[in-house]
């Protein structure tokens, strides 16, 4: 992941284009791209400040608001799947969520529902002892 650009360098920029430059001059005098330039200036204009944004690591907190509708979502209907979920979210409270982001969402928080290709949920993978021949009778075999 690129390192942010020093607030030093930052500070110059905004001082140059507030001197009445456009942002493509600054751009070219500071060997900066154009879109960190005018990024750089509405963040500028808008907040007051200079420093970076935090670089990487997720965001968590945008499901987190809507454990409650999610867990009582999952409690009312047990088989729901991710892409019904996500547009009962996103039509209950206007929060649109990727079905894989909600699938994270419910692993971190317990919830893990695996199912097989049919459709329903695995069974135990205890098996009885033995295995069962075609006739139903185990194959158990005795040294005589």
């Amino acid at each position: 992941m690129p390192k942010a650009y020093s607030l030093d360098l930052r500070d110059r920029v905004a001082r140059f284009v507030s001197a009445g430059h456009s942002c493509h001059a600054a751009a070219g005098h500071f060997a900066v791209s154009v879109s960190f330039v005018v990024k750089l200036m509405q963040a500028y204009r808008a907040t007051g400040r200079l420093e970076p944004r935090r670089s990487g690591g997720r965001r968590h907190a945008k499901l987190e608001a809507h454990r409650a509708f999610l867990l009582g979502r999952i409690a009312a209907k047990d088989d729901i799947t991710m892409p019904e979920l996500a547009a009962e979210l996103c039509a209950a409270t206007g929060t649109k969520a990727d079905p894989a982001s909600l699938s994270r969402w419910l692993i971190r928080n317990g919830y893990r529902f695996k199912k097989n290709a049919a459709g329903e949920r695995t069974r135990s993978t205890r098996r009885p002892p033995g295995a069962r021949r075609m006739g139903g009778q185990t194959t158990t075999s005795h040294a005589a």
